[in-house]
């Protein structure tokens, strides 16, 4: 009988933990959170769990050589660290983040070894993948082109449960969220890269229609231009992919970066308030801290930004509990505090692919394709199954000899994404395609 050692007992490990042990593969969870890993395994004998944590790397190098895969849900920067163990006893890895310079560096090394490491197996990066190459494979099999591509993704609560000024939930992790609103990003529109800045990341948005949903803003997510060759699409005039979030985040989480409250620099914040702490911050006065902070940030008293902030509680006078810390630390614990997706809420996963092909005959079609995913109360939230279930995936094909590629790989392979994508189907798990339609599906983005 194979065994699959999961590395971590997070937010998203539950659903690849059910998937393996229903198909019939004993795994070990290895995590600090052993209790939460006991509970995950729900007393199936098929299962086990052992309390671990990365600075014991000589239990993992026993856990590794002891299995015959390996899934790590660990922070992305640990990844290479747990590859280099898992190509010293030649056994494949599979992960649900973003390849890094040093897993790269392991390509040759790994296809050596005849191995796969097989990362961005989750959502976005993952199944974004998989459903874009699936139509961009179909375009160019019928001798088109993709002159434009868009790829928009929102890990969101359901519309019920989106009840706060940002109308925003936590379902992964909190953490992980608030830094992605640091990162700057790059796409291609009408053949001009277009540069946005981390300081305008949340300036720069557009609105656009979910259908069955309602209407969102969109930023821009990363480096888009890099997937013109990883897609092999050089032929597109845009690329663009990027986040869905209702209306007010944006500006909210932009309000937090002008006032500085998303800075990473130690500071002694001994003896302050939450109020304190905000007209540091702003260098507002603390006599009328809303009607301040309002000013310096150019905003009515009544906007999103300000009611957010008096949500979490900024305008308050509760101490804050800290002694030298740095603000996106008061900032981000506030927020997981406050707004933590509840045990009766639902969470939501949208998801949309918009291409313009054009074909050897003249013709132009817009191609869509959308995802639409909820959480089961009671069960599993849709950004958990979305994430792990593409892995669980991954890792069955890979111990059934079903994907002959090795080295270090994304699933934009059809001998990867037509499988996957067939088992997410039977799981309820379905991107919905939508030919030819009109091109105003392309020309009414405003990006």
């Amino acid at each position: 009988m194979k065994k699959v050692l999961i590395l971590g007992a997070g937010m998203v490990a539950k659903p690849i933990v059910e998937y393996l042990m229903r198909e019939g593969y004993r795994i070990v969870i290895a995590s600090p959170m052993k209790g939460r890993a006991d509970e995950m395994i729900g007393g199936n004998p098929l299962g086990a769990s052992v309390d671990w944590s990365m600075d014991d790397p000589e239990t993992l190098d026993l856990l590794i050589s002891g299995n015959d895969i390996t899934v790590s849900l660990l922070p992305y920067k640990y990844h290479s660290q747990v590859a280099r163990l898992c190509l010293a006893h030649k056994r494949p890895l599979v992960t649900t983040s973003y390849v890094q310079k040093e897993m790269q560096g392991l390509d040759e090394a790994a296809k050596n070894a005849g191995i796969i490491f097989l990362n961005e197996m989750g959502l976005d990066p993952g199944i974004d993948h998989m459903s874009a190459m699936k139509i961009i494979d179909l375009i160019h099999r019928n001798g088109g082109k993709v002159e434009q591509f868009y790829s928009i993704c929102g890990a969101l609560p359901a519309p019920e449960a989106a009840d706060n000024p940002m109308k925003y939930k936590f379902s992964w992790s909190p953490r992980g969220v608030i830094l992605a609103g640091l990162n700057s990003a790059l796409y291609l529109h009408n053949g001009k890269r277009k540069l946005v800045d981390s300081r305008n990341l949340f300036r720069s948005t557009f609105t656009l229609e979910f259908k069955g949903i309602g209407e969102f803003e969109v930023y821009a997510n990363r480096d888009s231009v890099n997937y013109l060759e990883t897609y092999g699409i050089t032929e597109a005039s845009t690329i663009f992919r990027g986040t869905f979030r209702y209306k007010g985040w944006c500006e909210t989480i932009d309000a937090f970066k002008s006032l500085g409250m998303l800075d990473d620099t130690l500071k002694d914040y001994s003896g302050m308030t939450y109020s304190d702490f905000l007209a540091e911050r702003s260098g507002a006065t603390i006599t009328d801290i809303r009607k301040s902070v309002a000013a310096k940030l150019d905003l009515p008293s009544g906007s999103v930004a300000i009611q957010s902030l008096d949500f979490l509680g900024f305008f308050s006078d509760e101490k804050l509990n800290y002694y030298e810390t740095t603000p996106l630390e008061i900032t981000s614990d506030r927020m997981i505090r406050k707004m933590m997706l509840g045990e009766t809420e639902r969470d939501m996963i949208i998801m949309q692919h918009i291409f313009l092909a054009s074909w050897p005959d003249g013709r132009k079609e817009v191609i869509k394709s959308s995802l639409t995913d909820f959480g089961i109360l009671g069960g599993n939230t849709a950004i958990s199954r979305t994430v792990a279930l593409p892995a669980a995936i991954g890792v069955k094909l890979i111990l059934e000899g079903k994907i002959s590629s090795t080295g270090v790989q994304i699933p934009v392979l059809p001998e990867i994404y037509n499988p996957v994508l067939e088992e997410l189907k039977f799981l309820g798990i379905e991107m919905k395609e939508e030919y030819w339609q009109p091109e105003s599906e392309i020309t009414n983005l405003k990006i």
